[in-house]
This record gives C-alpha cells, structure tokens and sequence, in this order.
C-alpha cells in the first residue's frame, strides 16, 4: 500500500503472497451455513478471496487508517461486514448470538505478541469448527507438539484437547511487507467431535496449568498440593511415577488423573 506507515505497535506484517493466501482457502473445510470471522484483514489480501466463498464474512480490524481500502471492498461484496474494534474487547460469546450460522470459523494473520490471547479468547467464548491461524513458526512448533519433546507445554495439551492440529504450510519472512524477522506457519485447528472429556474441565485445565507451573521440576514438586499418592497410582497404569515430568503425559493421562483426584 503507498504512503502506509506500518506500525510495529500493531504488529502490521501484510501477507502479499498469492501462493500462501490460496493454501489458506484451500485448507478451509467450509459447510453449509458457515460464517467466517477475520481477524485482522489489513489491506484485505486474504479477505478479497474469502468473499469468494459460500459464507458470511465479519473482519474485524483494529486499525481505522485502512477503512478506505476494507470499506470498498465491503460494499463490493454483500456477504461480507467489516467491524472496526479490537477484537480482544469484544465479548464474543454475546456477539455471536446475534448471528445466524451453523458452522463457525476463524481466519487470521495473527500478530505474534498477542497470538496466545487471541487463541484463548475463541476457544473460551466460542465453539468453532475450525481456526485457520498464521503464527510464528517457533509457536506452531509448540502447539503442536508431542509429548517427550522440548517444544510440548500446557498450551499444546490444552490445544490438542478441544482440537486436531494439522500444519499447512511454511511462510517464509519474505512473503510479507514489511518483512518480519522470523518465518511463520499456517495451522489448522480442527475441532475434535465425540472427544473424551474429563469429569469436570475446570479441574483438568487447572491441572494442566500447575503440572507446568515450573518447567524442569517433576510432578511430585508441583502438584505437591495435590493428592500425591493418588496421583502415583494412575501414573503406575502408564509405567510412569512422580519423577516424571508433566511434559512426558499425554492428553490421554491427565484426563485420566483428573478424573481420579
């Protein structure tokens, strides 16, 4: 865009790769009476192609300096609503009841520094089919990460509870303007259907979290608040013990033990 001034404050990377901006569509497994939710179209590079298809679009964009560009291409295509807010703001859960569909998705090139709240905020307040995201490389890594590996966390557990995690392509620094420091990598979150779920899922993210609250320590040292011995037994199913360290559990095991506490 001429004479734009960027600002690094709002994280404003625009993809400009046609290749990348089609794999995006292309990964969207889109069902009948969906809407589509864009957060942060920018100059619209993704979203002239997400008009394209059979579905209500809402663009949520931050910054009013690109309500020219988005504002023309609103009233060029009457599927798609551009909403000018920061959508970390917006209650969603009260928004969303205000909207007819029956599929729910989100679409983003997610800034990097806010990418774990934007995350949070959709799968708390919402229930979508599906979240196409592009994030820092380093991030995706972790998200979806196995067990017994460096890059596995409580955000990775969390994630590969509610939703299949599938990569769907590298993007390099150079298919954006400006051009960031580091790669990114387009994830897909698919929502898990009929998944196990725990007894009682306040319980079992709150687990997760103290399980990782210090990262090199076992889990006898963090869940010491916890009913240890119990703990032990459902660890011993699995040829574990409290030596171990909650990066070796899989989603699978801390249901298991939240169930039992």
């Amino acid at each position: 865009m001429k004479n734009f001034e960027y600002k690094k404050s709002l994280g404003q990377n625009f993809l400009i790769d046609q290749n990348i901006i089609n794999k995006i569509i292309n990964s969207i497994d889109l069902k009948e009476e969906s809407l589509i939710i864009e957060i942060g179209p920018g100059s619209g590079a993704l979203t002239r192609e997400l008009v394209k298809l059979n579905a209500n679009i809402i663009s949520f964009e931050i910054d009013t300096r690109l309500r020219d560009e988005l504002d023309n291409l609103s009233n060029d295509n009457s599927n798609l609503e551009i909403i000018y807010q920061d959508f970390l703001k917006l209650n969603l859960k009260e928004f969303l009841k205000s909207r007819k569909y029956k599929n729910l998705y989100f679409v983003a090139n997610l800034p990097y520094y806010i990418t774990t709240a934007i995350i949070n905020k959709i799968t708390e307040e919402s229930d979508p089919n599906e979240m196409i995201l592009m994030v820092q490389k380093e991030v995706a890594e972790r998200f979806s990460a196995n067990p017994n590996t460096k890059d596995y966390s409580s955000i990775s557990v969390f994630l590969q509870y509610n939703y299949d995690i599938s990569k769907v392509t590298l993007v390099s620094k150079n298919c954006f303007f400006p051009k960031p420091k580091v790669d990114s990598m387009v994830i897909k979150f698919k929502s898990i259907e009929n998944r196990i779920r725990p007894d009682d899922e306040e319980k079992f993210y709150k687990l997760i979290k103290d399980a990782f609250k210090f990262k090199r320590k076992n889990l006898r040292n963090n869940l010491k608040e916890y009913n240890i011995d119990k703990i032990n037994d459902i660890l011993k199913k699995y040829d574990k013990d409290l030596t171990t360290r909650a990066e070796s559990l899989t989603v699978k095991e801390f249901i298991d033990i939240s169930n039992n506490l």
